[in-house]
């Protein structure tokens, strides 16, 4: 049996976070990815079916597309994709090497995962860190959206934030390792 299985539960106020903070992520995702699939969808139908029918017509029209369309888009996807690093850790659904996993003896598996999640996430922070590095060049040279002349830091900060939120995870998992998802072979 996994030690994840085993791992006594949970402060029920500590599993009420996570489950929270999970649905959090879960909504700014579906949120993100449904804004790109209507956005999109609105500037096809406008560019190449009410356009060309209006044209028909005999109306004169120009492009009726979505101004920027593909750069919101494309914002959005950041957006989406960096909650879904957090969402991937609460899952348990992201990669997980399996070199090293049998260079230990089986019952320091607890030892071992909590020291690889406190690991992991102080790794993270430290992504998190150049992530914010990457943030803080925008807002200093007062970088702007092309076409939309928008501030783009606000939309970069999704990405240290991302990262946190996966450092925070795992450094949940290793003071509570009963948070910690089921590996896949056990999910199902």
């Amino acid at each position: 049996m996994s030690a994840a299985v085993q791992a006594p539960p949970a402060p029920a106020g500590a599993r009420a976070l996570v489950e929270t903070w999970h649905k959090a992520e879960c909504w700014i995702a579906v949120v993100a990815f449904a804004f790109i699939a209507v956005l999109l969808l609105v500037d096809v139908v406008g560019r190449e079916l009410l356009a060309p029918a209006l044209r028909q017509m005999g109306f004169t029209v120009g492009a009726l597309g979505v101004q920027g369309s593909q750069k919101l888009s494309v914002y959005a996807l950041v957006i989406g994709s960096y909650a879904g690093i957090g969402i991937a850790t609460a899952t348990g659904s992201h990669l997980v090497p399996r070199v090293a996993f049998s260079w230990v003896p089986a019952t320091w598996n607890d030892g071992m995962n909590r020291f690889s999640d406190l690991f992991a996430g102080v790794f993270l922070v430290g992504v998190a860190w150049v992530a914010w590095l990457f943030v803080e060049s925008s807002m200093k040279t007062g970088l702007l959206v092309p076409i939309l002349n928008w501030k783009v830091w606000p939309i970069q900060l999704a990405i240290p934030l991302g990262f946190l939120s996966a450092a925070g995870r795992y450094f949940c998992f290793a003071i509570w390792p009963g948070l910690r998802p089921l590996p896949p072979e056990f999910q199902e």
